[in-house]
């Protein structure tokens, strides 16, 4: 006897119960995708947090964190590097040109800094108050980052004169912070030119060599640049993971802080105002010289990396906490600024 006419019916019923609950779980998934896609920066923050927060008070997992150390210290450069490799292989080196914005941003650079150091030595008597000044100044002198382009390029900016400006500011900034901070902390006795060459030699590791690379890969290896070139989000998901690590990091460091509550909180909120100062006044350069994102991104995201190791060769290590909450802060507004833009491009 065929039982298959039988149970045809109820077989049916069933997979048309499935068919439904199966839809269901695809959409979520998808807005699941999305969420991630519409806000990877803040879920890299968020991430980076609590992974450094639970190694930190889960006694279980200390020596994990102990073998993981070394593997984080290979994967950030590895992820920066990639980073900026996939962003140049997309650079059109023609364009490579300096642009009147980038005196603009310079001359507000250096403006911001005069500013600084003037409210620096106003009140050098108070401690506090010259600790919590230098840590702004560490975010302010320090140069354009090295991922900036990789933001510009999602903003719709131009990432060829982005990278032009990152070169002359890292040169400009590697000029600045040997005299300047001398003047401030009259006991740390480094040459300026030993200064200047370390703080370009950091500088060139990171950003040259894949500027190079991404040259010859457009030059040389057209094919697989071209496919690298196509995959538009694949540079921003990997500075998504150095973000991760970043984050780790700068919590890990202001965790492990013997300031003053009361001390953090101040230059947290300081370089909180400072992003939107920062930004602010990037944006109206561009308005008027040409290239808005661009000049906006040039003034306001900044190399940290490079600010935290001036806080410790020049300052204290509690100054570094400026630069670390600076790029908290200047992240979760680059997060802002990808949800405008996207949303407008959706309204259009």
């Amino acid at each position: 006897m065929n039982f298959v006419p039988l149970f045809a019916p109820f077989l049916i019923k069933k997979l048309r119960n499935c068919v439904p609950l199966h839809a269901k779980y695809s959409r979520a998934l998808k807005r699941f995708i999305q969420f991630l896609k519409d806000w990877t920066l803040p879920v890299a923050i968020a991430v980076g947090t609590v992974s450094y927060l639970v190694f930190r008070y889960v006694p279980q997992l200390d020596a994990a964190g102990n073998a993981l150390g070394p593997v984080f210290d290979v994967l950030f450069p590895l992820s920066v590097f990639l980073t900026l490799f996939l962003t140049f292989c997309k650079v059109d080196f023609h364009q490579m040109l300096p642009h009147r914005w980038h005196t603009g941003v310079l001359a507000v650079q250096l403006l911001l800094v005069a500013l600084t150091v003037g409210i620096i030595f106003a009140v050098g008597s108070s401690a506090g108050q010259k600790l919590l000044w230098e840590a702004v100044l560490t975010c302010i002198i320090g140069p354009a980052a090295s991922a900036s382009p990789v933001v510009v390029y999602k903003l719709g900016g131009n990432i060829s004169t982005m990278t032009t400006y990152v070169l002359i500011s890292s040169l400009a900034s590697a000029l600045l912070i040997p005299l300047v901070f001398p003047l401030l902390e009259q006991t740390v006795h480094v040459a300026f030119l030993d200064a200047f060459l370390i703080i370009l030699q950091k500088v060139s590791m990171v950003l040259l060599l894949p500027l190079v690379l991404g040259w010859f890969m457009q030059h040389y290896v057209k094919g697989l640049c071209g496919w690298i070139a196509a995959q538009s989000n694949l540079s921003f998901y990997s500075w998504a993971v150095s973000l991760s690590i970043t984050t780790g990091i700068t919590v890990k460091n202001i965790a492990g802080s013997n300031a003053s509550l009361s001390l953090l909180l101040a230059i947290a909120v300081a370089t909180f105002l400072l992003c939107f100062v920062q930004f602010g006044l990037g944006r109206f350069v561009g308005r008027h010289l040409g290239e808005e994102v661009n000049a906006g991104q040039a003034l306001f995201q900044k190399n940290t990396a490079l600010s935290i190791w001036v806080a410790y060769m020049y300052l204290t290590p509690v100054a570094s906490i400026g630069a670390g909450c600076y790029v908290l802060w200047q992240n979760i507004i680059n997060s802002m600024e990808l949800f405008q833009y996207r949303r407008r491009m959706l309204l259009n």
